[in-house]
């Protein structure tokens, strides 16, 4: 397997920033000019100008996945790894490497978003034997709260660059479509409405546009290495348009990956 890490603007002109053999995966946009990803457990830093994998230190977090993002000041990196309680937990440190610190204090629970205000993060978890569905608390782990009951599942929240929503995907009978709530879980709002299953929505830093992935009608979960689209709309809704097919999926865009100007996005397509 050949993993291109990549990145794209909104008309599909793709740039190949680094070919690696194995696979790696979910690239976050640092503002200083690098990209972050995880692969076999470790995180990587990839300079944009001298494209290599540099690891960065997550001290006992060895078991990391691909659900992992920045703070919006940059300086810190939050962090999903089972190392420590067996079981997806949320974490976070440096974002130049260091000891991870705890956040939520039960698992599993996987990372997704950053509040524009750095006081929140949203994620995914399931509690008590149910359904995997979204929750947000305070940085320290404190208010913990459930936005979507009611949902089959739930994954890939994402904030607006204002803090007014968060978008997510959703299951409901069968049936993945994009949705946006309020962070105190009011307004609760479908986006999309198709037979394609729709994953990890992506609301552009300016506010304008959502970027995600649509796998094809009846996938089951999100798979990875089957033929996929990346898909963009305007954040108050309307017709959404194609962007890019690629080889991939899961590890394609399951975290925030604009440029910080909106002006790219970053991706992973993989080679057989």
């Amino acid at each position: 397997m050949i993993s291109e890490l990549c990145t794209a603007n909104r008309e599909g002109d793709v740039r190949v920033v680094l070919r690696h053999e194995g696979r790696i995966e979910a690239p976050n946009w640092h503002p200083e000019g690098y990209l972050i990803v995880n692969g076999d457990g470790l995180l990587y830093r990839v300079p944009l100008d001298a494209p290599r994998l540099d690891r960065i230190d997550t001290g006992f977090a060895t078991g990391c996945n691909n659900d992992h993002g920045l703070s919006p000041d940059g300086a810190w990196l939050a962090i999903s790894d089972k190392t420590e309680t067996g079981a997806s937990c949320i974490y976070i440190l440096p974002v130049g490497g260091g000891v991870p610190r705890r956040v939520t204090p039960k698992v599993p629970s996987w990372f997704h978003g950053w509040s524009p205000d750095g006081a929140r993060l949203a994620y995914v978890g399931a509690r008590d034997g149910g359904p995997i569905l979204l929750y947000n608390c305070a940085l320290d782990g404190s208010d913990e709260r459930l936005l979507t009951p009611g949902f089959d599942h739930v994954d890939g929240p994402d904030y607006t660059p204002d803090g007014q929503w968060i978008w997510f995907n959703g299951e409901k009978d069968g049936a993945v479509d994009l949705w946006r709530v309020r962070p105190d879980g009011r307004d609760m709002e479908r986006m999309t409405e198709g037979a394609e299953v729709d994953w990890f929505p992506h609301p552009a830093p300016l506010g304008d546009d959502v970027l995600w992935l649509a796998f094809p009608p009846g996938t089951k979960g999100h798979p990875a290495d089957l033929q996929v689209r990346l898909r963009l709309m305007p954040a108050a809704g309307g017709t959404a348009r194609d962007i890019l097919t690629l080889f991939g999926g899961q590890g394609s865009l399951n975290v925030p990956c604009w440029a910080p100007d909106g002006s790219r996005f970053a991706f992973m397509r993989y080679v057989p």
